[in-house]
């Protein structure tokens, strides 16, 4: 019988598929759709910091402004009933813990220091098993360093981390000088976990209207790269618990995240695009896949082609892109 569990921030999981943040989470039956198609935890839409702090500024501005007239009142955008966004996320979560039997991590989507140790007092007292801390700055402005902007990042994981008790993990960005060292600051500030990486849906131009609009541009398999490379640089050199997020499809997708050191793979696009049944097609693979070659468990194949392990750790480094610029040779046809 294989043996599919792992261990994700402190949270023992049945196996290493975490459906990641989506909409689906909105809705308490997709949910029990992807538990019932195999996941092993959910992690919920995110709770951004613009939704929360307009919620206080329309409620600020309609019921506590002493310039509104009583009789004025009876017309405001708010009743009795008026359900805030943090309202909603908080019943969100109670919710989900009241007809799952896997974990439900919350996410929390913003930059400032400010708020968010109520947040994270609120979503631990709802009853989430964790928290993914998703924060992220534009760093538009050439006066702020990466160094400032990391330390930013790492206050407010110290912030949220003194005020509760349960495990965070931080989903970070690419766009970091020195993943590893930041990762280490991240340790040390208290986080129980990293997700690599974070996908930002990028502003395009409309040709035909010369506007800027956002688009949903979900991910491909190809996208699994980078993250499988940092996770291979980082297995071994953290205590951390590590998840791979971006671009895992398919089962193939979801071992070479495990085989790099990934203990948990989470799934986001391919659930939108092919509904909860993709879950299963991948835990299918997956045991497929073991018992063709012998293994036992996850944790016998997890992190054991990481570059600590590798005989020759430079296949992670430098020397791969060199390998692959002087591999590489035109299509058939195609001449220069």
């Amino acid at each position: 019988m294989l043996d599919l569990s792992t261990n994700y921030l402190g949270l023992a999981l049945k196996n290493p598929l975490v459906p990641s943040s989506t909409p689906l989470s909105h809705n308490i039956d997709s949910v029990l759709h992807l538990e019932d198609a195999g996941a092993a935890a959910i992690v919920m839409h995110s709770l951004f910091e613009e939704d929360v702090r307009n919620d206080e500024r329309m409620i600020d501005r309609f019921l506590v402004n002493p310039n509104v007239f009583g009789e004025a009142t009876g017309h405001l955008p708010f009743g009795d009933d008026y359900q805030s966004k943090l309202d909603g996320y908080l019943e969100n979560i109670q919710q989900l813990k009241s007809r799952l039997g896997i974990p439900v991590i919350a996410s929390l989507n913003g930059s400032s220091l400010s708020g968010w140790v109520e947040l994270g007092k609120e979503m631990q007292a709802a009853g989430a098993d964790a928290l993914e801390l998703n924060a992220w700055f534009m760093p538009g402005d050439p006066k702020v360093s990466g160094a400032a902007l990391e330390e930013n990042y790492l206050a407010l994981l110290r912030e949220l981390k003194a005020a509760v008790n349960l495990p965070i993990s931080m989903k970070l960005s690419p766009f970091f000088s020195s993943l590893p060292h930041f990762v280490q600051q991240a340790e040390i500030a208290g986080a129980a976990g990293v997700s690599l990486f974070n996908r930002f849906f990028q502003p395009d131009i409309d040709l035909e209207t010369l506007r800027v609009v956002d688009r949903v541009q979900l991910s491909s398999s190809a996208d699994t790269l980078l993250t499988m490379r940092w996770i291979a640089i980082l297995r071994g050199r953290t205590a951390l618990t590590l998840a791979a997020t971006g671009g895992v499809h398919t089962a193939e997708d979801a071992l070479k995240m495990l085989l790099a050191g990934a203990d948990a793979v989470h799934l986001a696009s391919a659930v939108l695009l092919h509904g909860p049944q993709v879950l299963k097609e991948v835990l299918n693979g997956i045991e497929g896949w073991m018992e063709a070659r012998e293994y036992a468990s996850v944790a016998q194949l997890k992190g054991s082609m990481s570059q600590q392990n590798l005989p020759d750790p430079s296949a992670f480094a430098r020397a791969a892109y060199l390998n692959a610029l002087n591999s590489f040779t035109p299509p058939p046809g195609v001449r220069y």
